[in-house]
Parts: C-alpha cells; sequence; structure tokens
C-alpha cells in the first residue's frame, strides 16, 4: 500500500492524476447538484468556468508561475459568465463557490509554493488570492425560494475570512512540506552519485596502480639490472630487453583497457589484466613475471567467487610489485593462497632489507591503502608490517562463506 505523501506528490505534481481527480470531483458534484434539472441552463455556465480552472490547475505543475497568473484572470472571468448566467436565466446558482473550484484553487496554490521559487511563489500567491476575492465579490449570493419568496443569504465576512485562511494556510502548508521532502530528495540523490563516483574513482585508481604500477615497476628493475651488468656481461643486458619490451606492451594494453573502460568503449573489468577462469594458473603466471625468487604454495580445495578472483591476484600482484620496489638483497618471497572454512588466506613474505631503501620509481604510493580497502570492501582483515629481522610479510583473510550462501560449518553438519 502506498504511503499519504506519495500519494500526496503523485496527484499534486502530475497532470494526470490532478486532471482526473478535479474532473471526478466536478462531475459528482455537479450530479449532487441537480445538473439534470430545470436549472441546467445556470449551471452550465458555472459548470464552464470550473471546467476551465481544472484544466488551469492541471497545467500547473509544468508552469506553476504561469498557471497561477492566468487562473487570477480565470477567476473573475468565470464569475463574470456566472454573474451573466444569473442575470438571463432565473433561478440563479445556489451557491459563492463549487467544493471543486477550493480544491483546484488550493492545488495550484500548493503546486506554486512546491515548484516556483520563492520570489514567484509569493508573487503569484498574491495574484491568485486576489482573483479569488474579486471572483467571490462579483459572484452573487445564495438564493433559496422560500414560501413563494426568494430569499437571499449573504455569507458573513468573519466567517468566510477565517474558512479561507485555514484552507490558505493548509494549501501553503502542503506545497512547503512537498517542497521540503523534493529538496531533501534532490540532496539524497546527489549524495548518491556523488558516492558512486567516488567509488568508481577509488576502483580505477586501484585497477590503475595495480596493473600499471605492476609491469612500470618491472620494467625500472630489470633496466637497472641492465645497466648494472652491461659493460661487464652485455649478453645478460640483452637477456633482459624482452621482458622490458613485454612489460611495457603489456602496460600499454591494461592503459588502453582503462581509458575504454572510462571512455564506455570497453566493459569494465576486460583486457589482458584480468583474472582468468583459473585463479591457480593466474596466480603462478604472475609470481613467474615477478623475476623475484617466489617459493608458491596453493591449496585452493574450496571454490572461490569470481568477485573475489580479481581481488585476491591483485593482492598477490602489488605485494610482489612492494617487495620489488621496497626491499634490498631479496632471496626468498614466500606466497601462499588457501581456502579453510570458508575463509581465504593469503600471505606474502620476503626477507629483503628494506632499511634505508629509497623505493625504486620514486616515494612512496598508495598500494598498501589499495590493498587495504580492496580487502576491506570484501569484509576481510589486512595486515602489513615488517617481520622480525628482516622483511616484509602481507596478510589477508577474506571471508567467502556467506557469499557462497549457507556458512561452511552449517553446510557440513546438514550435507545435502
Amino acid at each position: 500500500m502506498e504511503s499519504p505523501n506519495r500519494v500526496w506528490r503523485t496527484v499534486v505534481g502530475s497532470p494526470g492524476p490532478l486532471t482526473f481527480a478535479l474532473l471526478l470531483l466536478l462531475g459528482a458534484e455537479a450530479g449532487l447538484r441537480g445538473l439534470n434539472t430545470s436549472h441546467i441552463g445556470a449551471r452550465l455556465w458555472q459548470l464552464a468556468a470550473v471546467a476551465m480552472l481544472c484544466a488551469i490547475t492541471a497545467l500547473a505543475s509544468r508552469r506553476s508561475f504561469t498557471a497561477a497568473l492566468v487562473a487570477a484572470a480565470a477567476l473573475p472571468i468565470g464569475s463574470v459568465l456566472i454573474r451573466l448566467g444569473d442575470v438571463l436565466i432565473s433561478p440563479p446558482v445556489d451557491i459563492k463557490l463549487l467544493v471543486t473550484e477550493v480544491v483546484a484553487v488550493m492545488a495550484l496554490i500548493a503546486v506554486l509554493v512546491r515548484e516556483a521559487s520563492t520570489s514567484r511563489a509569493v508573487i503569484g500567491l498574491a495574484v491568485v488570492l486576489v482573483g479569488t476575492a474579486s471572483a467571490w465579490s462579483i459572484r452573487p449570493n445564495y438564493r433559496k425560494e422560500v414560501g413563494g419568496a426568494v430569499r437571499v443569504y449573504e455569507p458573513a465576512p468573519g466567517i468566510a475570512v477565517t474558512i479561507g485562511g485555514i484552507l490558505l494556510v493548509a494549501s501553503v502548508g502542503l506545497g512547503l512540506y512537498l517542497r521540503l521532502r523534493d529538496r531533501e530528495r534532490r540532496r539524497s540523490v546527489e549524495a548518491e552519485v556523488l558516492a558512486a563516483q567516488r567509488s568508481e574513482r577509488m576502483a580505477l585508481a586501484r585497477d590503475l596502480h595495480d596493473v600499471v604500477a605492476h609491469y612500470v615497476t618491472t620494467i625500472v628493475v630489470h633496466s637497472q639490472a641492465a645497466e648494472a651488468v652491461l659493460d661487464l656481461n652485455p649478453d645478460a643486458a640483452r637477456e633482459v630487453l624482452p621482458v622490458i619490451t613485454s612489460s611495457g606492451t603489456e602496460a600499454l594494453a591494461a592503459m588502453r583497457t582503462l581509458v575504454g573502460t572510462l571512455r564506455g568503449s570497453e566493459p569494465a573489468g576486460s583486457g589482458s589484466a584480468d583474472p582468468t577462469s583459473d585463479l591457480t594458473a593466474d596466480i603462478r603466471t604472475v609470481t613467474e613475471e615477478s623475476g623475484l625468487p617466489v617459493h608458491l604454495e596453493l591449496d585452493l580445495v574450496e571454490q572461490v567467487p569470481p568477485k573475489f578472483e580479481r581481488s585476491v591476484l591483485r593482492l598477490v600482484q602489488e605485494s610482489l610489485t612492494n617487495s620489488r620496489k621496497h626491499a634490498a638483497d631479496v632471496t626468498r618471497v614466500d606466497v601462499s593462497v588457501s581456502t579453510r572454512e570458508g575463509v581465504i588466506h593469503l600471505r606474502v613474505a620476503d626477507n629483503g632489507s628494506g632499511a634505508g631503501q629509497a623505493p625504486i620509481g620514486g616515494s612512496g604510493g598508495y598500494g598498501l591503502v589499495g590493498m587495504r580497502e580492496r580487502v576491506e570492501l570484501l569484509g576481510g582483515t589486512f595486515t602489513a608490517g615488517a617481520r622480525p629481522g628482516a622483511g616484509w610479510e602481507v596478510q589477508a583473510r577474506i571471508p567467502i562463506s556467506t557469499f557462497l550462501g549457507t556458512p561452511l560449518a552449517e553446510s557440513r553438519a546438514n550435507p545435502s
């Protein structure tokens, strides 16, 4: 069931529902007031004027200020038509304002306050009030035949002003309420858009750092190695060149993929830098291409969801990149990736010495920050720090049992 607030916003803010509601009310009121009697001539004048007002009010959701000005002129004109009917056709109409007219004016005021700027809303409201007061004064008073004589009932000004004031406050209050709700909704949407944009920027920044920094670091490391042995062993330096060429080519491919993603010409996550369906093979490839003495242990006995495979591969890749950039005299890097009891356990540890070692390629970047964000987004925990004695260690624990459905312990207790 829709909330009353949503119903009000739909009726007052849309021309279709508002037109239908006003015409339905007008038809019901016309039947109750005896449109099928001998008074039809006089009543048609009034109904025509009211129908015109309903049409103007229905357009208020598109041009509220213009509708207010037109309605302010239409109300007195309609009253003149009704007054003319009062003179030419007897008996006259029997009421000052129809309920439909009152509702139409209230809806017009509410839409005006909701949609128009503050200055236009104030001006439009004043013009509508002047038009309504003029229409009220022009129309004939309520008359009724009593014992062959026609009695004229003139409404008390105090009562009319009081009722009009209450209806005016209600209309303005409704318009202000809807105006504030619209403002809050816009702010909420803007906040969601900004959050989504920030999330996309962070994801692209992580991908850019993980992929490009990996290949660029490989190029720098092998270039420095080739430079160091160039004079003593030119053949060894020459053997490094294909690795540099391959890394540069893959870096360019990764950049093209990211640019294509930004332009929308390629789906996010496409390209050569992405994981395949075989996480074990992907990790082996990354470790072999790292140029480090890696001791690899893989124990992926449980299914790793595709959304986790990319993050695991990037964590291994970035950890190895950090070892190349920041550690010196590395003789062993232990890489361990396993799944136990619905949790991915990842560990990358080297025995290098980073004391006083300037990072290759310049100052340190956002690698650890990006890895921590990536793990925490998946609900895991991340730690990184120096090992006792020498070296650096990265550890991550990422739960996957919840993603897979039933927690692992529960599924083992209830095998199907």
